[in-house]
């Protein structure tokens, strides 16, 4: 059934229950598309005493977005499948004609997807007043009955939706089309979300993240060995270091070992290094971080976990992050290996990853900064290749739709405290359009990343808890 054919006969059983005369009209938008008006005087409470044709219109909506979600799916099958025949270079004229065909497919598709969530929602509101509890029961239990976040009504989780169909397809990367296509993991794989219950802790100054600024450029790398990178400082630092002091890898290259030390932001800016590191273990990717006087980072090629301590400039620690997915398995979407990423934040030391079991979703782990003990693990419905990088603060990880679109999305976010998930639709600007790594900093309360060349940070605001 056509979506419009589908709204149309919607509105009538709406209009028809409330006793309603509708008028109906077309017209066309600015880029050509038709654009259907029903027009009805607003009805009386009372007027409304059947509501169940509206419902079945609701639900019938319903159905019809889990048909298209369904292509979307098998779309995205189709899409690896292509991968894997451009990868082997075979039949490459046929594999980049497909390309194309499956990206004008899907972009059908998002359109429909956002329309019929635009006509449920538009539906649900014009309910009838006495009747709106049980439309919005309904809905609860086509979402699967899943748990509000911070216990407060749950919103439409159409986002990534509505983010993929502004997507301008030539202008971004083939990975990136490919993790668009969804972000979360049909809650059916997902029989156990979580291996542990959520954290009791709450310091002060948590909050939820509720607006990221500018950013600002404090360093560029002047050669291609610093197009990626992570550049960190310690919240909780150990002596002869202080909260001044910056950490700089540049990871463009087969062999990384080499960590930067900066006494201070000026001295960082002017590119005057204080300390090179030799590491003893090479460096897989950007997801590094410094705290408590070490660096954690994932040794090169493996799932191994490395503790190095800066004073003694040792390796104290070696942990395997057990069913971790490594060397491209389950990367965030810009590639780079990025399969494991550790985080700081107000509550300790954490690894984000994702695991066959989890059918790529992003698994969380808390980590004794010690011993590189998993201390509780928390499983998302969050897609990791969908997203382009992530971050946590105060116990809840956010996800980043977007690592190339300047006017990027902080469309995720999933709390460990009360083990949900939120979409959101916090901006999020990629200056430079190709970062590569993105990390909270819990003692300034900012954000670092490293887009395309540049370091760059973010002021945020956090709500009050």
């Amino acid at each position: 059934m056509e979506v419009t054919s589908l709204l149309a006969i919607a509105c009538s059983l709406v209009l028809t229950a409330c006793g309603q005369s509708p008028t109906f009209s077309r017209t066309s938008s600015r880029d050509g598309r038709c654009i259907y008006s029903f027009t009805v005087p607003s009805p009386a409470e009372e007027s409304c005493s059947e509501p169940g044709e509206a419902l079945r219109a609701v639900r019938e909506l319903q159905r019809e977005r889990a048909a298209q979600r369904g292509e979307l799916v098998a779309m995205e099958q189709r899409l690896r499948l292509l991968e894997g025949r451009l990868a082997g270079r075979e039949d490459a004229s046929v594999a980049a004609g497909e390309e194309g065909k499956l990206r004008a497919e899907k972009a059908d598709l998002l359109r429909r997807l956002e329309a019929a969530e635009q006509e449920n929602a538009r539906l649900r509101d014009s309910h009838c007043p006495g009747h709106r509890d049980s439309a919005q029961d309904s809905q609860h239990v086509a979402r699967g009955g899943r748990q509000d976040f911070f216990n407060v009504p749950s919103r439409k989780r159409a986002q990534s939706g509505r983010e993929a169909s502004k997507w301008n397809f030539e202008s971004t990367g083939y990975q990136e089309l490919k993790s668009e296509i969804i972000t979360e993991i049909p809650a059916s794989k997902l029989a156990s979300r979580s291996e542990s219950g959520g954290t009791s802790q709450n310091p002060a100054g948590c909050g939820m993240l509720e607006w990221v600024g500018e950013p600002v450029t404090f360093q560029k790398a002047d050669s291609i060995v610093g197009r990626y990178g992570v550049w960190m400082k310690d919240p909780e630092p150990v002596p002869p270091h202080s909260r001044e002091h910056i950490w700089r890898i540049n990871t463009v290259g087969t062999d990384i070992r080499r960590l930067y030390e900066y006494q201070d932001l000026d001295q960082f800016m002017k590119g005057h290094t204080s300390k090179v590191y030799m590491l003893p273990e090479p460096v897989e990717s950007t997801g590094a971080t410094v705290y408590r006087g070490s660096l954690y980072y994932q040794k090169r090629k493996s799932r191994t976990l490395l503790r190095f301590e800066m004073k003694s400039e040792t390796i104290l620690v070696r942990k395997d992050l057990a069913n971790a997915g490594y060397r491209g398995v389950f990367p965030y979407s810009w590639g780079g290996y990025t399969d494991i990423d550790f985080a700081v934040d107000e509550l300790g030391l954490w690894v984000i990853y994702s695991t066959s079991q989890a059918y790529g979703a992003i698994v969380i782990s808390k980590l004794d900064p010690n011993t590189l003990e998993v201390e509780q693990t928390w499983a998302t419905a969050i897609r990791k290749r969908a997203v382009a990088n992530s971050f946590i603060i105060c116990g809840v990880l956010y996800t980043i739709n977007s690592y190339s679109n300047q006017n990027a999305v902080i469309n995720f976010a999933y709390n460990t405290n009360t083990n949900s998930s939120k979409a959101l639709a916090i901006q999020f600007e990629n200056r430079y359009r190709y970062n590569s790594m993105v990390d909270y900093n819990p003692a300034e309360k900012k954000i670092l990343a490293w887009d395309n060349f540049n370091m760059v940070m973010y002021d945020i605001k956090l709500s009050k808890m």
